[in-house]
């Protein structure tokens, strides 16, 4: 269930650049790059951390100045999913961490 609707434009961003043979109806996963641009373009979201999930997943975190974040899961093959999504981020070490901050 997605808690914020402007989560589910990104899905539908990601969907129309990745073309609907790649995107699932209802998805929240696509190619890494399609949602790291969208993530980009529609929200100013850059990553400001990753961890390993195990050898094969990355969990990623993405946040915007404005304090919008998104976590990111993406395997070995190059395919993401939006795990959760939120507002209201807060972090000096991440704050630091973006460009131009």
């Amino acid at each position: 269930m997605i808690r914020y609707p402007w989560a589910t434009t990104i899905v539908a961003a990601v969907a129309m650049s990745a073309g609907a043979a790649q995107a699932q109806a209802g998805s929240q996963c696509a190619p890494r790059a399609d949602i790291v641009k969208a993530l980009g373009d529609n929200y100013h979201e850059s990553v400001a951390g990753r961890g390993l999930i195990n050898p094969n997943v990355v969990l990623e975190i993405f946040v915007s100045k404005q304090g919008s974040w998104t976590v990111v899961a993406s395997d070995v093959k190059g395919r993401s999913c939006v795990m959760s999504v939120g507002e209201g981020w807060d972090s000096p070490t991440i704050t630091a961490a973006i460009p131009g901050a």
